[in-house]
């Protein structure tokens, strides 16, 4: 092989290998996220993807980190959608939270919508595995940071609390989403998210020492 040849396959290389990773980040997203990560076997993610074996080895060493890399691919371009979705055409914080469920009607109505990819993880392994558990939690922090954050804004009276009643709406709209592939059920979890809002900015009163005795009890 010559010196220019030799350059111009170094050059190509990494090219190639970003292309060879896309399409196997791709291949292994559709793939477990439909037929499930325990499901799918290597062959079956090579041959979507179009690549050879060695190739998904030598870009990331197991089938544990594919998974990771899709988790965490899945994660970023999930939370740039949501954020996106609820912040798109301004307005005050309470609107953008308003939005949640709608922008979750319209994903759950998409024809490769499998649920999210973090709860389906957890729940196909071990439960007392922390690697799947450690991501989803991470990409959980983000999404209720944001919650949060408007919640504040909007006037709540417990910010961390109010985000997490919404987490569970949207937590549970998703599963039921799934196993009933009706999308309708974002406006009924919508519905309940409304009769939050205004209770929320409702500062509650500090309970007296006999108060938390009697509670304690």
């Amino acid at each position: 092989m010559s010196k220019s040849a030799a350059k111009k396959k170094k050059a190509f290389a990494p090219a190639d290998d970003e292309s060879a990773r896309g399409r196997l980040l791709s291949a292994a997203t559709n793939l477990f996220c439909k037929n499930g990560i325990n499901a799918t076997g290597i062959d079956a993610i090579i041959d979507e993807a179009g690549t050879a074996k060695t190739t998904l080895y030598k870009l990331f060493g197991s089938k544990t980190n594919l998974v990771h890399a899709v988790l965490e691919s899945e994660g970023k371009q999930w939370r740039e959608w949501f954020i996106g979705a609820i912040e798109a055409g301004g307005g005050d914080a309470q609107t953008k939270l308003a939005r949640i469920f709608p922008a979750l009607k319209t994903w759950f109505g998409e024809e490769r919508f499998y649920g999210c990819p973090f709860i389906n993880a957890v729940a196909e392994h071990d439960k007392d595995q922390k690697q799947f558990r450690n991501i989803a939690m991470k990409h959980k922090k983000v999404v209720l940071a944001h919650i949060e954050k408007l919640a504040g804004e909007m006037g709540a009276a417990e910010p961390a609390l109010f985000a997490h009643h919404l987490a569970l709406l949207i937590d549970g709209a998703i599963v039921a989403a799934m196993v009933s592939r009706d999308p309708g059920v974002a406006d009924t979890a919508g519905l309940a998210a409304s009769s939050l809002f205004e209770p929320a900015k409702t500062k509650r009163p500090k309970r007296t020492a006999a108060a938390a005795e009697l509670a304690a009890v």
